[in-house]
């Protein structure tokens, strides 16, 4: 893809959905890796991370990646997640952060050429859609290398550039001390939130 170096550009980065991607792809993401190989394509204005977090929990496997996150020059973007009870009697957690991200994309808009949208959420089709009728280009991150596709057919469509994450899992892939540095491998992350985001 051609990138311009005097275009300017933000990361929107739907957590949950970018960690499932990444885990179902069988790898663990350097944020700092992906904001340095990010900020090579443009003039990088912010770069924003939406995850719910759950409250009143002792541990939460997220804290540590949204501390980090908050001090190495991401904008982090949170709410609680709320408890509900479903029709089985099964209790559920809910965090769904479309809204804040959709606001935040529109507000930023006039500030922007290029947003990269890092999320296969059908729901931001419209989203993608406003911000082109703004004239800013608008790239999706996700895949289409798992079973099902983690990209709905609609937002990729939409976009005017889609970007598959496989392949850029050798340029932000998390290397583990302990691992092969040539087999990036799955397992649990800091980003794993153990609840279902649900809509």
């Amino acid at each position: 893809m051609v990138s311009y170096p005097d275009e300017r550009i933000a990361l929107f980065i739907d957590g949950a959905n970018l960690y499932s991607a990444a885990r179902s792809l069988g790898f663990d993401i350097d944020y700092k890796r992906l904001l340095d190989h990010f900020a090579q394509r443009g003039r990088m204005v912010r770069a924003f991370y939406y995850t719910a977090l759950v409250e009143d929990q002792e541990y939460s496997p997220i804290r540590p990646l949204v501390d980090w996150l908050d001090y190495n020059g991401f904008t982090l973007v949170t709410k609680p997640t709320k408890e509900f009870t479903d029709a089985s009697g099964r209790r559920k957690i809910k965090g769904n952060m479309d809204i804040e991200l959709a606001v935040d994309a529109m507000e930023m808009s006039e500030h922007l050429d290029h947003i990269y949208l890092f999320s296969g959420d059908g729901d931001f089709r419209r989203l993608a859609e406003a911000l082109q009728r703004r004239g800013v280009r608008v790239s999706v991150v996700s895949t289409i290398r798992t079973q099902p596709p983690m990209i709905a057919d609609e937002l990729r469509r939409q976009a005017d550039h889609f970007i598959e994450l496989q392949t850029l899992a050798p340029l932000i892939y998390r290397d583990h001390p302990n691992r092969d540095r040539n087999a990036p491998q799955g397992g649990r992350d800091a980003g794993d939130t153990d609840y279902a985001e649900v809509d």
